[in-house]
């Protein structure tokens, strides 16, 4: 698999931009999150996990992006198709690219648009977004819903990214067997869980939740403990591991030993469930399609969480499979099933399968699991 994209890849996402946003009257777009960032630059690095340095894309509405970044980072920016990068030394506690940035803009001209939707934030301090606004002069608004519209519906060469992480992912559910049995805490499992999946070609695993009890799971976001497994047990284990920064995110079911009556039926009506929301994944339904029809089998009512999401550049993006989610699906938009079932009182069972929207039936992008329990 080829990692990165050619540069038409990124030349075709600011034309759409740039298209949307001459429609919506702004002069620039803001961007300073790592993956509204990394999707018109194609800057990868792992360095956004220290909070210490902001980082600034502006997008003009004519032209090519412009690069706002600390000069750590000059170096790797350099390597992608941005050719304008202005740097400043930073952390610097007096200006932390507040100049710099708000000359860029006045360069530009407004007005600036700023992704304001659900899931955006602000990757800089507030203090210094303001004295970026009044340095600028320029007239501000948020950026209409332009940048997540696109990235919500993938190129085939990121759907190809994400299916190639869900067969990394794959590939590792196929050996749980080695690295899980009667009497190994579930805290080991993890561990080598994602050692399985770095063996199998994943670049990182940002995310691993699971669970594992006789009659199911409490939730589905605990990290491990050290309980060790036992006979009759059902173990859970969700991950959200990446390639070439796309994530897949899909879980797997598994019986230690021996299964129970209750935990087949279990997984049997959450397989139900899955095929009933593919069968209803169809360009032009509404998200809240999707989820009536795994909530039908499941039995979830209109309070209910969300049964699957948007899945890309990062581990959930975009629409929510809710009743009140009305986001129509459009051909491109990758999404996860997932429906959860309760087993008892306490506990809870769920199943997760990654898809992609197509003109016709979806396409799948995880290998779906078979109707059974797997016993280990």
């Amino acid at each position: 698999m080829r990692r990165g994209f050619h540069t038409s890849e990124y030349l075709g996402r600011v034309a759409r931009a740039q298209a949307e946003m001459a429609r919506a009257g702004l002069g620039a777009l803001l961007l300073t999150t790592e993956a509204d960032l990394r999707y018109f630059s194609g800057f990868l690095t792992r360095f956004w996990e220290s909070p210490s340095r902001p980082w600034f894309l502006v997008l003009p509405v004519t032209g090519a992006p412009i690069a706002v970044i600390p000069s750590i980072g000059a170096a790797l920016m350099a390597k992608t198709w941005i050719r304008d990068i202005r740097t400043w030394a930073a952390p610097d506690p007096v200006d932390d690219g507040v100049s710099l940035l708000a000359e860029t803009l006045r360069e530009v001209g407004g007005p600036i648009g700023v992704p304001d939707g659900p899931e955006s934030h602000l990757r800089m301090p507030l203090a210094d977004f303001e004295r970026v606004r009044l340095a600028s002069g320029l007239d501000w608004r948020g950026d209409a819903g332009i940048v997540a519209a696109l990235r919500s519906v993938k190129s085939e060469a990121e759907i190809e990214k994400i299916a190639f992480a869900c067969d990394i992912a794959g590939r590792a559910f196929d050996r749980v067997g080695e690295i899980s049995a009667p009497g190994i805490p579930l805290s080991r499992v993890f561990r080598e869980f994602q050692r399985l999946l770095l063996e199998e070609g994943a670049d990182w695993v940002p995310y691993l939740a699971g669970g594992a009890g006789p009659e199911g799971y409490s939730d589905v976001i605990s990290p491990a403990s050290d309980v060790r497994l036992a006979a009759g047990d059902v173990l859970m284990l969700d991950t959200g591991a990446v390639f070439d920064g796309y994530f897949c995110d899909y879980d797997r079911n598994f019986a230690i030993a021996r299964s129970t009556a209750r935990q087949r039926d279990a997984q049997m009506r959450l397989f139900d469930a899955t095929l009933a929301g593919e069968a209803a994944a169809r360009a032009g339904s509404r998200a809240s399609d999707v989820w009536r029809a795994m909530a039908t089998i499941v039995g979830a009512d209109e309070d209910a969480g969300r049964l699957g999401h948007g899945l890309g550049m990062q581990l959930t993006e975009g629409l929510s499979l809710t009743s009140r989610d009305h986001t129509m699906l459009r051909p491109g938009m990758v999404i996860t099933l997932e429906p959860g079932v309760s087993v008892s009182t306490d506990t809870i069972m769920v199943h997760e399968e990654n898809i992609v929207i197509t003109e016709g039936a979806p396409r799948r992008l995880s290998r779906f699991s078979e109707k059974p329990l797997p016993v280990l």
